[in-house]
């Protein structure tokens, strides 16, 4: 039987439009880390306290967390390359703005805009993803896109400090908005639409903004292999629901994801953001010195993204084949008939345990380092950062990928609520993280953070046993329904 290509993209076209979408999304994280280290800076040159530098912060934060529920929404029924061409655009004109102000309303003001314009394109760039790639490819490409996301965090300090110690705090921005500006170009030439709800698996001819300038980067239809959109998809642009990515709460298989990525990014924003004040604290860093010891986590972070990949890609053949199943790159497979939970949560066990032994061992190694001599030295904790960035990008390209599995059809929403979950998460345990560590040290701030971690191994371990079930559950259960839609359809067509 003859079986419709999953995309008609070629591997170089897939490889280049992961790579664009990669840096688009890596803006999405860099824009908040860059302009830590400003912070005192602004403080002083707009006359105005710290505190309120560090509203700015939070506004940023907040508005991260929302703006995705709209723009996920988007992209999966309108298409990727309109919104992406938008937000960077709005992204581009917040970033100048921020360069020429002079005043604590207009920072306070423009940093929301930037937030909205640059924090959707993480969640698109995995829908993507899973438009380009299937099940049995998509690890490596998410390890592409993990490794551009999570470099952003120990780069930014380094370069707003660079910047601001040489240059001045207006060149912060000014760097964004050039690079944005060469990426916004990138795009507008070279990327071709992906959504399948609009061009297909990329056979089905784009028209207007969704048409890619260079031909040679657009999907071609291959004459046997067709796919037509389904009469369900409109290629009418719609307004996005914000509240249709968080129904995903409400199924348990993405639930648990979603709740154990959200566990896992309070653990990483919790290491990050009490970083530079421990080290500054304890062994008396400057501020330059303080941005560099962010380069340990991300070093880990990015030998890991790529390995991640691989081993996910690994995992999934052998799942296949333990089950007497053939893996085809070219067609995909159908998922709601495949154990894709087991596949994908094969390898995720060990680089918990080993990210929950680093987090306390760093918390007491900080906590004892005036005590025993080899514990005196910076090297200990930021070795163990290593560890920490090396295991837990592992276990996040591990349930990014399974999250996109669960949803593919609506990857960019999945990604948008697990940005909304995530962000009031951090945002909660930042708030309680300092107070904590005055309240009873780092050694058992950090046991405390570790013992959270280690929720997500029983709750993953249920994903895994249970998951397939819930599943199938969930299509009966949807299958059941329509014929009593289609009446009431019916009833209301005549009525």
């Amino acid at each position: 039987m003859n079986r419709t290509r999953y995309s008609v993209f070629t591997k170089w076209q897939k490889r280049w439009v992961v790579f664009l979408v990669a840096v688009a999304g890596w803006f999405s994280t860099l824009s908040s880390f860059i302009f830590f280290p400003a912070i005192p800076t602004l403080a002083r040159v707009l006359h105005t306290s710290v505190g309120r530098i560090n509203l700015t912060v939070t506004s940023y934060l907040l508005v991260a967390a929302v703006a995705p529920t709209f723009i996920g929404h988007f992209a999966d029924r309108s298409g990727r390359r309109p919104v992406y061409l938008i937000c960077l655009t709005v992204y581009l004109i917040s970033n100048i703005s921020l360069a020429c102000q002079t005043s604590f309303a207009a920072l306070f003001t423009l940093r929301m805009l930037q937030s909205a314009g640059i924090s959707g394109t993480f969640s698109i760039t995995y829908g993507v993803v899973a438009d380009l790639a299937t099940p049995a490819e998509r690890g490596t490409f998410v390890g592409i896109v993990a490794f551009g996301t999570n470099t952003a965090p120990s780069v930014g300090p380094v370069l707003g400090a660079a910047m601001n110690a040489r240059a001045g705090w207006r060149w912060i921005f000014w760097i964004l908005a050039l690079l944005s500006g060469l990426c916004l170009a990138a795009i507008s030439l070279s990327l071709p639409e992906t959504a399948r709800s609009v061009v297909g698996n990329g056979s089905v001819p784009a028209h207007g903004i969704h048409k890619v300038f260079i031909s040679k980067m657009a999907g071609h239809p291959v004459a046997e292999e067709t796919a037509e959109l389904p009469p369900s998809l409109s290629r009418r642009w719609k307004f996005p629901n914000p509240l249709a990515c968080l129904k995903m709460l409400l199924r348990k298989d993405s639930a648990i994801v979603l709740v154990a990525l959200g566990i896992q990014y309070m653990t990483y924003t919790c290491l990050q953001a009490s970083l530079s004040t421990v080290f500054m604290d304890i062994y008396g860093f400057n501020q330059l010195q303080a941005g560099l010891i962010y380069l340990p986590y991300g070093i880990g972070c990015a030998t890991m993204a790529f390995c991640a990949g691989k081993i996910l890609d690994r995992d999934y053949r052998i799942t296949a084949q333990s089950r007497g199943l053939s893996v085809d790159k070219r067609v995909g497979e159908e998922l709601l008939n495949f154990p894709i939970e087991e596949a994908r949560l094969r390898s995720f066990f060990l680089p918990m345990l080993i990210a929950v032994s680093s987090i306390i061992g760093y918390g007491w190694a900080l906590r004892f380092h005036a005590w025993a001599f080899p514990l005196q030295h910076f090297a200990i904790p930021l070795a163990l950062q290593l560890f920490i960035g090396c295991s837990i990008q592992s276990c996040n390209t591990i349930l990014n990928t399974l999250l996109m599995d669960l949803d593919q059809e609506n990857a960019s929403a999945a990604q948008a609520c697990c940005n909304f979950v995530r962000c009031f998460l951090a945002a909660g345990a930042l708030a309680g993280l300092q107070p904590l560590i005055d309240k009873v040290g780092d050694g058992f701030t950090f046991t405390f953070i570790g013992a959270l971690t280690a929720l997500c191994a029983p709750l993953l371990m249920l994903e895994r046993r249970k998951g397939w079930n819930w599943r199938q559950h969930q299509r009966t259960s949807r299958q059941s329904t329509v014929p009593l839609r289609s009446v009431g359809e019916t009833l209301m067509r005549r009525c």
